[in-house]
């Protein structure tokens, strides 16, 4: 009787273990004929079975839930994060190598997935792949940054900002090295992994002058985002701390205290951005992007004398800085708009004529103050429709017509 039992319970588990292998066969099946749905509901019919499954079935049944919950790029967000985690438990030793071409694969095709929704401009959508591609791999942080750079294009801000805490909570910085070398057929300087850099310069010898060097640190533009989130919600305390924190962390980053200062100004907090932006100045004193950063600012601020210092500095530095002599024309030619109120709100008085005839003066010279600028504009960018007819109509203003006809011709304006 005691060994009939045995027996009895032998073969119970012998037709157990066959049906558990038939089971998984049938989710296998569904995997590779892409019947995600049907494989989803198989492979979540056998999770109450996964304790008493061996290493070889469970092998099998993690890997093609993995694959399931994937569906070849289709998964959502979730779906992504249970695929990883699925693959994750896959006895060591099976499918190794099966394991690794899958997340390569998955990996290449949410890469091109998402950029070539970016690219089209579906934001929230380019958001999730990127998410996704960081659940694939987590050790590329780049991912959850580019997922949090297209949810701020989406103007998805509660996402980004989940995105962005995450970020600063792993310590995140987006500091790279590069790896380049001057092309000899072209002269341009073109990077490279470290690899391959070595190769073109020491081997194929296509390339001279290696160097290498680390790309700029992304925490200062993170926490600004964060601050600037924080404030459309409302919660100018909570702006104010990341800063704060983050500038303990890296006192002498300037792009962090542009940061704080631009965040002074959109609290009204006149005299904090002022002292932050002289400390911005102090500290790198010749950087022609930071110098344009602050006309944009006191441009924005209302301090037109100020903003046209620090283009006039950034344009000194660089004299072909296209954006500082883009925006340094802009800002003279705004100067008109209060000479040509003031001209529309005059008499016919004698005197109202004369004050006519000086504002009127006033305002040729602002546009002659502004042609060297757009001139230059015009000579180092290709195809600039825009200034040149903006100068267009400057020429024309001033009576130098011929000038005007020039441009209207090359442009066909």
């Amino acid at each position: 009787m005691k060994k009939q039992l045995i027996l009895s319970l032998a073969l119970f588990v012998t037709l157990f273990s066959f049906a558990q292998k038939k089971e998984v066969k049938m989710l296998e099946k569904a995997v590779k004929n892409n019947n995600f749905a049907e494989a989803k509901a198989m492979a979540t019919q056998l999770e109450s079975l996964e304790g008493s499954m061996d290493n070889k079935i469970k092998a099998k049944y993690y890997l093609n839930k993995g694959k399931a919950y994937f569906a070849n790029g289709a998964g959502t967000s979730e779906d992504v994060m249970v695929a990883v985690e699925s693959l994750g438990k896959v006895p060591a030793g099976s499918y190794a190598s099966e394991i690794a071409q899958l997340k390569q694969s998955m990996e290449n095709g949410l890469l091109t997935k998402a950029n070539d929704l970016y690219k089209t401009n579906k934001f929230k959508e380019a958001s999730s792949a990127f998410l996704n591609l960081y659940n694939v791999v987590p050790d590329d942080q780049v991912y959850l940054y580019y997922a949090a750079v297209s949810a701020i294009s989406a103007q998805d801000f509660d996402t980004a900002l989940a995105h962005y805490l995450k970020l600063k909570e792993i310590g995140y910085t987006g500091v790279e090295t590069q790896y380049y070398a001057v092309s000899k057929e072209t002269g341009a300087e073109e990077v490279f992994d470290k690899a391959t850099r070595d190769l073109y310069v020491n081997k194929i010898k296509t390339h001279i002058n290696p160097g290498e060097r680390e790309t700029e640190s992304k925490v200062g533009e993170i926490t600004k985002n964060i601050a600037l989130i924080y404030i459309s919600q409302g919660k100018n305390d909570e702006a104010l701390a990341a800063i704060k924190e983050a500038r303990e962390a890296n006192p002498k980053d300037t792009a962090l205290i542009i940061t704080e200062a631009n965040t002074q100004f959109k609290l009204g907090n006149k005299e904090e951005y002022a002292a932050l932006i002289k400390q911005a100045i102090s500290n790198d004193p010749n950087n022609k992007d930071l110098l344009f950063n602050l006309g944009v600012l006191s441009a924005d601020a209302g301090d037109v004398k100020e903003a046209r210092t620090y283009y006039e500095r950034a344009i000194e530095i660089d004299p072909n800085y296209v954006n500082a002599l883009t925006n340094l024309s802009a800002l003279i030619l705004g100067g008109e708009a209060a000479i040509i109120e003031e001209m529309n709100g005059l008499g016919s008085s004698a005197k109202d004529d004369r004050r006519y005839d000086e504002l009127k003066a006033q305002r040729t010279q602002i546009y002659k103050d502004a042609v060297p600028y757009l001139v230059k504009v015009l000579s180092i960018t290709e195809n600039n429709t825009d200034v040149a007819r903006t100068l267009m109509n400057i020429y024309n203003a001033i009576d130098e017509t011929s000038k005007a006809k020039a441009l209207k011709d090359e442009y066909g304006l």
